[in-house]
């Protein structure tokens, strides 16, 4: 079974997902710019099947840097394909730029 990746279409649907969850969230930041596009879709492959992989233990967000311009802010952002890994609202990890599957699993291995 597929597991939905959110995507808030602004701050306040953003931060209701976070408020709603009860397991952590692994928000990704993308963009629509020509040069943010390709990285984009490479960490939606990534997340998808890490939400599939993971199921309930964890709430999977794509976050659109212009839609969410106050959580770009808050977890202090500079490019698309970077992630936050927040656990009781707190963030445990940030990754400032692309990854790969290894990389997001360790990260989750280590902070769930």
């Amino acid at each position: 079974m597929a597991h939905r990746v959110h995507q808030p279409r602004e701050d306040a649907e953003f931060d209701f997902i976070l408020r709603m969850s009860r397991v952590p969230v692994l928000a990704y930041f993308t963009g629509t710019w020509p040069k943010a596009i390709e990285p984009s879709r490479a960490m939606d492959l990534i997340v998808g099947g890490i939400a599939d992989e993971y199921g309930d233990r964890l709430t999977a967000v794509r976050v659109d840097i212009t839609r969410c311009p106050d959580a770009t802010r808050r977890y202090e952002i500079t490019g698309a394909t970077s992630y936050v890994l927040l656990k009781e609202g707190q963030v445990v990890a940030h990754s400032p730029g692309s990854t790969s599957t290894v990389e997001v699993r360790r990260v989750l291995e280590e902070h769930l």
